[in-house]
């Protein structure tokens, strides 16, 4: 969740068409609109979106495109690695990073 990353020391900047602020954070409704350098586009959105996410990081410059648990796409990852993002799906940040804390 967006706000365990927070917790972690992550800078979350939301994108959302609907919200005007989420997790203490001002919303921008696309990549585009956000006026620093993202390092990680992390989707919390259906599988169907994950394709249109996909171009978008990749024409922000992003450096990688993380799908969410059960979130996956075939279309997302094509062009996200032609785009030369790192690339990973159906997995949690959270999960992820417990791992990571426990083998460090």
């Amino acid at each position: 969740m967006p706000a365990g990353l927070q917790r972690r020391g992550f800078r979350v900047i939301p994108i959302n068409p609907y919200a005007d602020e989420l997790f203490g954070e001002k919303v921008y409704r696309t990549l585009a609109d956000v006026p620093e350098p993202i390092d990680i586009v992390d989707v919390f959105r259906p599988s169907r979106d994950a394709a249109e996410i996909a171009r978008q990081a990749v024409a922000v410059g992003a450096k990688a495109l993380w799908l969410q648990l059960d979130i996956r796409s075939a279309e997302a990852k094509k062009i996200a690695v032609d785009g030369g993002l790192d690339y990973v799906e159906d997995e949690c940040t959270a999960v992820v990073g417990a791992l990571y804390q426990i083998t460090k």
